[in-house]
C-alpha cells in the first residue's frame, strides 16, 4: 500500500528526507525499502522522517524515484528474528508506574513481558532503541525531574516507547528493571543488538 502522505526532500547533496504523517507511516514505509539501490548509503527511520544517504550528488534523483515508488508494508507483514531480552523487573519507578497505570507491579512485569514490541527508531546513544507495541496499556508520562543518572542496562518507559539504556546516562524515563543483555558493541558485525524492524520479547529473568 502506498503511504497515505509522504513528501521527500534534498538535504546537502547526498541525502533525502521522507517526511510521514505518524510514526506508524514511518515504520510501514521502512518495511518496504528493502531491496535497496546499490547506491544507498543508509536509510535511518526516526519519528516522523526517513533519511536516506546516497554514494554520489548524481544519484539522488534515481534514488528519489525509487522513494516515490516505494510501497509501505502492514505491520503483519514478516520482520526480523525475535529478539529476547532478560530482564529483572526491579526498577525504582516500578512502584510509580503500577500507580500510574492503575495496575499492581506484578500487573505491569506481566504486560511488559506479554506484549510483542518492534524497534521503531534508534537515537539518544549508540545502541538505544524506542519500541513500540499495539498495547498502550502502559503509556506513561516521563518523570518530572530527569535523573542524572541511569545505570547502564536500565529498561524504562516513557509516553508510547519501552526504552534499554546502553549505557550510563542522564535520563527521565520511568525505570521498572534492568537486564544484562549488550545492546552496543562494535566488534559486532551489527553493533546494535536492536536494529529498527527488529521484533522484540521481554522475558521476567529469575
Amino acid at each position: 500500500m502506498q503511504a497515505a502522505s509522504r513528501s521527500i526532500r534534498g538535504v546537502g547533496d547526498v541525502a533525502l528526507l521522507v517526511e510521514c504523517a505518524s510514526l506508524d507511516d514511518v515504520m510501514a514505509l521502512h518495511r518496504g525499502l528493502v531491496d535497496r539501490p546499490d547506491s544507498v548509503v543508509d536509510v535511518v527511520p526516526a519519528a516522523r522522517t526517513i533519511l536516506v544517504t546516497v554514494e554520489r550528488p548524481h544519484d539522488v534523483q534515481a534514488v528519489r524515484r525509487w522513494l516515490d515508488d516505494a510501497q509501505s508494508v502492514d505491520a503483519g507483514a514478516p520482520e526480523t528474528a525475535l529478539v529476547h531480552i532478560d530482564v529483572r523487573y526491579d526498577g525504582a519507578d516500578l512502584a510509580e508506574v503500577a500507580r500510574l497505570t492503575g495496575m499492581s507491579e506484578r500487573e505491569v512485569i506481566a504486560r511488559h513481558t506479554r506484549a510483542t514490541w518492534r524497534v521503531a527508531f534508534g537515537g539518544f546513544a549508540p545502541g538505544f532503541a524506542y519500541l513500540v507495541t499495539d498495547d498502550d496499556g502502559l503509556a506513561v508520562p516521563r518523570r518530572e525531574t530527569p535523573r542524572t543518572h541511569v545505570p547502564a542496562g536500565s529498561v524504562a518507559l516513557a509516553g508510547e516507547f519501552t526504552g534499554v539504556y546502553p549505557r550510563s546516562s542522564p535520563g527521565g524515563w520511568q525505570l521498572i528493571g534492568r537486564t544484562d543483555a549488550e545492546l552496543w558493541n562494535v566488534e559486532r558485525q551489527h553493533p546494535a543488538l536492536l536494529e529498527p524492524g527488529a521484533t522484540v520479547s521481554f522475558r521476567e529473568a529469575p
